[in-house]
């Protein structure tokens, strides 16, 4: 079992309603989990956010609070219900209804990384799908319930920016459309998990600093921004999925040249979110 469940950073001070948060970014691969992978060392990595915490992780240093994975999401999946367990891989699940996520073994206990490569020979147990549940899952959505209503009572909403980062691969065919390849998406559920002005403001910000952007396409944000996201009780989640190759080699799962200029710019966008959490919260005020 992975060390920590997620690590949590705070500010010294928390000025803004925004919360940043990695779920899939966690790397801690512990020896039991890598001797009962079929993959090697290198691709069970294939459907890990490599470095996506590294790259928003000023946001304390703007007065928010950041969660990010311990454990990788090929262990366990914390952008999906508790529930989606695969029958496929799990013993004593019984088919259920109809979730595409599930159907391509990607439930919230995976059975396949990147292009449906299978993680195991044979099934897991329902014990031990549940123990990573007890010992993962839970716990880290927990903290960022905590995190959401302390921010909403404090500040009299709160936001969640769920950062990811998307296979180049994903968005290649969208080079053939009028819009482009987007660098950036932002998903918020077609408009029902934040409000307009926020993702907007968002969008704005990405597109002044040079970044193409699509809304919802083609992700529209999955379990997190579904959740969490109720604009009507001042709870407001977007997710944010940023184009690997602008900033890694994605065959290596390594840092590129690029690294350090992306994550330098991206430094300076979450502090201008950021600051959009500290402007809600004047108007919250009035």
């Amino acid at each position: 079992m992975p060390k920590a469940s997620y690590h949590l950073t705070h500010p010294a001070r928390r000025t803004t309603s925004v919360i940043f948060a990695s779920p899939h970014s966690g790397r801690d691969y512990h020896w039991s989990f890598l001797r009962r992978t079929i993959l090697d060392g290198q691709t069970i990595r294939s459907s890990e956010d490599a470095y996506v915490d590294r790259l928003f992780d000023a946001a304390t240093e703007h007065g928010a609070v950041f969660l990010k994975a311990g454990a990788p999401r090929a262990f366990v999946d914390l952008n999906r219900a508790e529930d989606e367990l695969d029958p496929a891989l799990i013993e004593g699940v019984t088919t259920r209804r109809n979730n595409p996520r599930v159907a391509t073994g990607l439930g919230v206990i995976p059975r396949v990384v990147a292009n449906g490569r299978s993680i195991y020979h044979g099934k897991l147990s329902m014990d031990e799908a549940q123990e990573r549940l007890d010992n993962i899952w839970r716990p880290y959505h927990a903290t960022l319930k905590r995190l959401m209503t302390e921010n909403r009572d404090r500040f009299g909403e709160a936001h969640l920016v769920d950062c990811h980062s998307m296979p180049r691969e994903a968005v290649a065919n969208l080079s053939r459309t009028s819009g482009g390849r987007p660098d950036i998406v932002i998903g918020d559920r077609f408009g029902t998990s934040a409000s307009a002005l926020f993702v907007d403001e968002i969008e704005s910000i990405f597109a002044n600093y040079g970044f193409k952007v699509s809304r919802n396409s083609p992700f529209a944000g999955a379990y997190m921004v579904q959740h969490y996201g109720r604009p009507a009780r001042g709870m407001h989640a977007v997710q944010i999925e940023i184009d690997r190759s602008l900033y890694m080699d994605e065959a290596l799962v390594k840092p590129s040249s690029e690294f350090a200029t992306v994550r330098s710019v991206l430094r300076r966008i979450v502090g201008e979110i950021a600051e959009l959490g500290r402007a809600s919260t004047a108007l919250a005020a009035e």
